[in-house]
């Protein structure tokens, strides 16, 4: 069993992002594979939800595309992962911000946290 947390703990990525909290409004840039080339796509969206703990850490992002509302599941310490960048920082009272799904226009947003 020791192994594998060794095994686990090399594949932690050394720096998680403070960007990623429950609230905060991020832009993640994914490796994505086409083929034989690689490129970065980037997504923005309000993280909704953090789960799980070690290597097996998820954040759920929800971003509102075209009317219809898109959620994704990232794995923080993920390789395909390539950065995390903070857009602004929200004021949330809870760690799970699953009612944002029910909300449409600007019932949806997150207070701004000043300061």
């Amino acid at each position: 069993m020791d192994a594998l947390k060794l095994i686990a703990q090399d594949s932690l990525k050394s720096e998680v992002s403070e960007a990623i909290k429950v609230g905060n409004t991020i832009k993640i840039w994914v490796k994505i594979r086409e083929g034989e080339r690689e490129r970065l796509q980037a997504f923005e969206g309000t993280v909704i939800a953090r789960k799980g703990s070690g290597v097996s850490e998820t954040f759920t992002v929800r971003r509102v595309s075209y009317g219809v509302g898109v959620e994704r599941v990232f794995p923080i310490h993920s390789p395909n992962v390539d950065k995390v960048e903070l857009i602004r920082t929200g004021k949330v009272r809870r760690s799970k911000l699953y009612y944002l799904r029910d909300r449409v226009g600007k019932a949806a947003k997150v207070k701004q946290q000043i300061g």
